[in-house]
């Protein structure tokens, strides 16, 4: 069988959950994900352009979150994170903002305004403080725990606390359909997620059976192969630097061990805007260590 893309993978995720005449695969995805009941299941999805969120040509090409609107207009942005970058809460609140406003036009009134929902899918350990796989968040008040309002909605899928509880038989695939959906994401790394999910394709689920063809069409894809390549490889070399950085960090006694974080991560060819927020320099002084 041919190696599949590791759909962990930004642009391998997209190519499959974010395409068009793949939304019956997301819809399959969001139903799992926002466990809507049975009288209120999403029968189809709209593709979105994601570009809100980006301020210039070069940001727009690199985009690749799969965002979408609902039948009853409600937005959704889903991002998949392989690397910790340490800033996910207020990159999720950023998006989510952008995606709230950019529902408005002139002449509409605040009441018009939909849900808006992010959803962040990442590789790591990221709310130490949580023990499920799934986490999602509201506005509440604090004391009375009363829910402002539903137009805010944010969730977190840690991968390997999924992992976890799979190999100590803590979840079943067969039962619960985000942990279907979710191990799809695992399954080009695990022999026996691959099995255990063809099984259930095969004998109940036939929009996973779509997804498990479309993931094996689009892996032997040559153009698909390149781009995802690339992207995959941009994604190491980020992991490197920000490893390094993270080194460089700790070493004790260095005056300018912001500078040399910076310096390694040009090395390692991030760019200054990614560079500044990762350091708290600002731009002008990334791009002077740059040519100096």
């Amino acid at each position: 069988m041919t190696k599949r893309l590791d759909l962990r993978v930004d642009f391998a995720f997209k190519s499959l959950f974010g395409t068009h005449g793949n939304e019956s695969i997301l819809a399959a995805f969001l139903n799992a994900a926002l466990r809507f009941p049975a009288e209120k299941k999403i029968q189809t999805v709209q593709l979105l352009d994601p570009h809100f969120n980006k301020e210039n040509q070069e940001d727009k090409r690199s985009i690749l979150d799969v965002h979408a609107q609902l039948e009853d207009g409600s937005r959704v942005n889903i991002e998949i994170q392989l690397n910790n970058k340490h800033d996910m809460e207020k990159r999720t609140l950023y998006y989510w903002s952008k995606m709230y406003s950019s529902q408005m036009k002139e002449g509409m009134d605040y009441g018009e305004l939909c849900k808006t929902i992010t959803i962040n899918i990442v590789n790591f350990r990221y709310l130490s403080h949580m023990h499920d796989y799934h986490s999602t968040f509201q506005l509440y008040e604090r004391e009375q725990k009363l829910l402002l309002t539903d137009m805010l909605e944010i969730h977190f899928m840690e991968l390997p606390k999924l992992l976890i509880k799979w190999r100590n038989r803590e979840v079943d695939p067969r039962e619960d359909q985000l942990v279907r959906w979710l191990l799809l994401l695992e399954a080009s790394e695990d022999e026996e997620i691959t099995q255990v999910l063809e099984e259930i394709a095969m004998q109940e689920d036939h929009v996973l059976k779509k997804a498990m063809d479309e993931w094996e069409r689009v892996s032997q894809d040559p153009e698909v192969l390149l781009a995802y390549e690339a992207r995959r490889k941009a994604l190491l070399d980020e992991k490197s630097a920000l490893k390094r950085a993270e080194k460089l960090g700790e070493e004790p006694g260095e005056e300018k061990g912001i500078q040399k974080v910076a310096l390694g991560m040009i090395q390692e060819g991030i760019d200054s805007k990614m560079i500044s927020k990762l350091t708290g320099l600002t731009i002008e002084e990334v791009d002077k260590l740059r040519y100096q």
